[in-house]
């Protein structure tokens, strides 16, 4: 803390002190001001200026130094200067102090505790960005809330002071009004709260719903221009109708059947989406079966002095249409369609916000939910077209193992099939511009997947800017830049991993208005909304997470807001996503990472255990990886967790359900855990905690008592 602070909370403090030591609060009562009612309004009468500018003075300390006796100054000021001249003088002083205490809490505590709860306090400045005016329009207007309150609380917002004040003058003047007004008749009036009767403060409350009353009737004119020119039908073939049948589709149309409601589905490919059929399923079976292939090649760990495994790679990945065809009748027409779904196979448009053409038929629907995914980006780079990259929508078609590929991209999908082909036996090389795979990821998570990446083989190129593509004698050359001299780099075959784009074209979204935003999603409220009310997304094409579990989390409040949204809507919660990677060693974690914590400017406590020493990692010959706690500095409180180790997406869940159910490392310190099992771990991290924080005090005195007890 800066000297200038220090030296205002000294003043502050002493002035607030000096109020109190000196009983000054005496003078700023009702029964001392009645008597001296008369004797003040001739000292008035002879000193008028010096009585304006003393009584401007004082009240704007009280009110700036939040101090009792506010009330009691407005009914002296309508007592001894008249009704209209008070009513200036409060208006004015009440309105500057309260700027000033604003000020106040601004410069004092805006820093440090939005340092501490940004966490709470960025969705407040949200909401003040957008309806701050009529929200502290409507806390003026009520006298039920005490206005010093507001004043420090207003002060940690990003409101700007002078729209602070000229909607706390204008809010506060009604009630202002109403006190000087009556301090014209101060001799009838034995304490302040004669003055509101319970009907007047009824009458304060509705005049202080006016503002939310207001605001309702413009967001219904504004949602009726929004409508301009398209012709509402009076009846509806469907209550909903969802374009889209991967996860956000799936989830969608299922609760919207199970709540009764009629629903139609449609999708212009294959059921199950991404997930389904170029995703999860298949990439995780791929990497079962290298898993296994790692397991042989590293069998001398486990005892077995040679071990040997012949495949064909045709057949490995027969092997992964065959999980799909597996999977496949979870996420089928039939399926659905026992549910209460209508499914459509086709192309949809969106003629107009209540009809969606398909197969040349038009539906008329009360809501439409997009849900339409992203696709892979191959990025433009000179050459690409010539060396017909594979993207991992493409890579299931392989049946010949290429002997060299090159990936672009060290996210998930970068990571997690280069593993792969490296364990069947390809030579691979990852290739990105940054410092580190899994750039979203701490460092050293991060760095414990890379060192096993180059274990199995895979060539790490990191701070590489690929330049263009070549054909070569053999095969194809990148041209890259590293260190400012270019390189080249032989492949046989590329697989582009750097990122996925939303599909937001080809559907009609650009003959509503509906346009893409900078990040190329589709632009929603809290409430999953397009600029359409009863159009609302989910799932990759709005982001802000492309993951299956987060686009069927999604789903949820894209079908209750868009079915019942006119009666209660529900805003979409982010708090607890959980983040997977499926490398050897897996990455997982929830909440907060250091990386986010240090860029939020969020405080800290990190607590480790290294699996290394764990009983069951050791067993397995997986004894490497570690489980990282981030807590609320000063307590048990998990504010996230990292976890890298085999099986670490397994183990996530134990802090998944603590964080979202507000329990803390004691609770799972205090849960008895299998052993040995990895989710030992989690308890140990605990132990961790614990240790760290124990009772040194208490322990010296427990030593003490146990060195008594042995004589």
């Amino acid at each position: 803390m800066n000297s200038k602070k220090i030296i205002l909370i000294v003043v502050i403090a002493a002035l607030i002190s000096a109020f109190f030591l000196l009983d000054l609060g005496s003078y700023l009562n009702l029964g001392y001001v009645k008597s001296q009612q008369d004797s003040l309004q001739s000292w008035v009468a002879n000193n008028r200026l010096a009585a304006l500018a003393a009584f401007m003075l004082i009240y704007t300390v009280v009110t700036a130094l939040s101090l009792p006796g506010a009330a009691v100054m407005t009914l002296l000021g309508g007592a001894i200067f008249g009704l209209f001249t008070g009513l200036l003088l409060v208006s004015f002083a009440s309105s500057i102090g309260a700027t000033l205490a604003f000020l106040i809490s601004r410069y004092l505590l805006r820093e440090p505790l939005t340092n501490k709860f940004s966490k709470y306090i960025d969705p407040i400045n949200r909401g003040i960005e957008k309806d701050g005016i009529s929200y502290l329009f409507t806390l003026r207007l009520v006298p039920l809330f005490p206005f010093f309150v507001i004043n420090a609380v207003m002060g940690m917002t990003r409101m700007k002071a002078g729209t602070f004040y000229w909607v706390s003058q204008l809010g506060m003047l009604p009630g202002t009004a109403v006190f000087v007004n009556a301090g014209t008749q101060l001799a009838a009036i034995e304490q302040p709260g004669d003055i509101l009767s319970p009907s007047l403060i009824l009458s304060f409350c509705l005049l202080g719903a006016f503002p939310w009353i207001a605001k309702s009737i413009a967001d219904a004119v504004k949602q009726r221009r929004v409508y301009t020119g398209f012709n509402k039908p009076k009846k509806f073939d469907t209550n909903m109708v969802v374009i889209g049948a991967g996860a956000g589709g799936l989830v969608t149309s299922y609760i919207a059947a199970a709540t009764r409601a009629k629903v139609t589905l449609i999708e212009r490919h294959k059921m199950g989406g991404d997930c389904l059929n170029t995703g999860c399923v298949p990439s995780k079976a791929l990497i079962r079966t290298t898993h296994f292939l790692a397991d042989i090649r590293d069998a001398e760990q486990l005892g077995i002095r040679k071990a040997a495994v012949e495949y064909d790679f045709a057949e490995v990945m027969e092997r992964v249409q065959r999980i799909i065809q597996t999977i496949e009748p979870h996420d089928s027409i039939a399926r659905y369609e026992s549910l209460g779904v209508d499914c459509v196979t086709g192309e949809a448009f969106i003629r107009s916000p209540w009809e969606v053409e398909v197969n040349g038929k038009t539906i008329t629907t009360r809501n439409i939910v997009i849900a339409t995914g992203a696709r892979p980006t191959i990025p433009q780079i000179p050459g690409i077209d010539k060396v017909d990259p594979l993207t991992s929508d493409t890579v299931w078609g392989l049946r010949q193992r290429p002997e060299r590929l090159l990936i672009l991209g060290a996210g998930a999908i970068g990571c997690e099939l280069g593993q792969c082909f490296a364990r069947l036996g390809s030579t691979v090389s990852i290739l990105f511009r940054g410092n580190q795979v899994l750039t979203r990821e701490d460092q050293d998570a991060a760095a414990v997947v890379e060192k096993r990446l180059i274990e199995d083989g895979i060539r790490i190129c990191s701070g590489h800017t690929p330049l263009r593509f070549e054909v070569a004698a053999k095969g194809y050359e990148l041209v890259c830049r590293h260190n400012d001299q270019e390189k080249r780099i032989g492949f046989d075959k590329l697989l582009v991993a750097t990122g996925r784009s939303a599909n937001v074209t080809g559907f009609g979204l650009e003959d509503l208005g509906i346009t893409a935003q900078p990040g190329g999603t589709i632009q929603v409220d809290d409430y999953l909304r397009t600029r359409f009310p009863n159009i609302l997304a989910c799932g990759d094409v709005i982001g802000p997470y492309q993951f299956t579990h987060a686009a069927s989390h999604q789903a949820w409040y894209a079908a209750v807001n868009g079915l019942f949204g006119q009666l209660k809507r529900f805003r979409v919660d982010y708090r607890f996503i959980p983040f997977t990677t499926y490398t050897s060693p897996e990455v997982a974690r929830i909440g907060l990472n250091e990386k986010q914590a240090i860029d939020k400017g969020i405080a800290y406590e990190v607590v480790r255990y290294n699996l290394e020493e764990l009983d069951r990692a050791i067993t397995d010959e997986a004894a490497y990886g570690f489980v990282k706690v981030l807590l609320k500095p000063g307590s048990d409180k998990i504010i996230g967790v990292t976890l890298v180790g085999e099986h670490a997406a397994e183990m996530l869940p134990e802090f998944a359900l603590a964080m979202k159910n507000k329990l803390g490392l004691n609770k799972i310190l205090g849960t008895l855990h299998a052993y040995p099992t990895l989710n030992e771990a989690n308890r140990f991290v605990a132990g961790e905690w614990k240790k760290q924080h124990a009772p040194q005090k208490v322990l010296g005195w427990l030593e003490r008592f146990h060195s008594w007890k042995r004589g």
